[in-house]
């Protein structure tokens, strides 16, 4: 993956210039305010400018859907009528079929890792009966945590608008539950093929459109919630958004391909899902991360900063006003791009500065 970085650690863009501005350097001993003529004029000027600065690192990134997963079926068996891939599935839908049964979605945090039968208890069965209650099956349902008749009823009435047969129980791989509506982005077991637990069926992510980008693990500080970032889309239109989150990608099984190293990132986009509306999804996108930014601020080249001699010691720029130099001490602050904020008393835009030959 191709990446253009544009951040420069300052202590090494004041050491390298400091080494590639030992000409400028006048005098003894602190050399701030000192004055030469034509002899120690510098082999080249830059202007002092008032600008903006940002430190950011851009990687390419690819229009997707945010927080993707996997869907294993819980037992073995035939698929018989496949995910449809693009479909936006809500509770209720079937995911897919498995022996000629409907395999349900259904809304909750709590995998359903069970038969539910009368009797039963647990966070599961309150999932059920809140989606028997959502879907019109639960009149005469008091929804707690216990699997009681009322619960059996509703669940037979279920089965039926099914075309099921009405057991009253809910077997192993009979529901997915899933925190909301879902996206079939991937089809992972096409029709005829067996499935069981270890091998996935589809795949499912949130509705909500993201950029996904791969980052190095030592960008860490880049995927932090909120992170600000630029967004320039296949079609060469440019959106502002922010982190969403980090994600673990899974290897593609129809690619034989392991999940990428380094850290995978969503983003998401601060105009929203119109932002990517008609945008190649196959397409590679260019995902700007703006770690920080200064505005409004005195820079000057990196080369122009000078490292002063003498007890004082500290950064200092060559002035240039005609034939006349005037070293002044300055204050340092962020690098970007080759630049460096600098401040102090006796600088201000426009002013040239004596920059070290290259």
């Amino acid at each position: 993956m191709k990446r253009r970085t544009a951040l420069t650690a300052a202590g090494a863009a004041l050491a390298a210039a400091a080494v590639g501005a030992g000409a400028l350097v006048i005098g003894g001993g602190d050399d701030a305010g000192a004055q030469n003529k034509d002899s120690r004029l510098p082999p080249a000027t830059a202007v002092i400018e008032r600008t903006d600065l940002v430190q950011s690192k851009t990687v390419d990134g690819k229009i997707d859907f945010a927080q993707r997963r996997s869907v294993k079926s819980a037992v073995a068996g035939t698929v018989t009528v496949a995910a449809k891939e693009g479909t936006t599935l809500k509770r209720g839908d079937a995911l897919y079929e498995l022996n000629d049964k409907p395999v349900t979605l259904l809304y909750g945090s709590v995998p359903a890792f069970r038969e539910m039968k009368l009797g039963d208890r647990g966070s599961d069965v309150l999932q059920l009966e809140r989606n028997l209650s959502a879907l019109g099956f639960g009149r005469d349902l008091y929804v707690d945590p216990r699997f009681d008749e009322a619960t059996e009823a509703a669940v037979k009435k279920w089965q039926k608008s099914l075309n099921r047969e009405a057991t009253g129980k809910v077997g192993q791989g009979d529901v997915v539950f899933q925190p909301d509506q879902v996206k079939v982005v991937q089809a992972d077991a096409a029709l005829a093929d067996q499935v069981g637990p270890d091998k996935p069926v589809l795949t499912v992510a949130s509705t909500q459109p993201v950029v996904r980008a791969l980052l190095d693990q030592t960008d860490t500080a880049l995927t932090a919630k909120d992170t600000k970032v630029e967004v320039t889309l296949p079609s060469g239109k440019t959106e502002t958004g922010k982190v969403l989150g980090t994600v673990t990608p899974e290897a593609d099984p129809r690619q034989g391909a392991s999940a990428p190293s380094g850290i995978t990132v969503e983003v998401v986009l601060d105009a929203g899902g119109a932002a990517v509306s008609g945008e190649d999804a196959k397409v590679t996108a260019s995902v700007k991360f703006v770690s920080e930014s200064r505005k409004n601020v005195l820079a000057v080249p990196v080369e122009a900063v000078v490292a002063l001699r003498g007890d004082g010691g500290g950064y200092g720029l060559q002035i240039v006003t005609g034939n006349t130099t005037k070293m002044v001490r300055v204050e340092t602050g962020m690098t970007a791009d080759g630049r460096i904020e600098v401040s102090g008393a006796d600088i201000e835009a426009g002013q040239k500065v004596g920059v070290a030959k290259q």
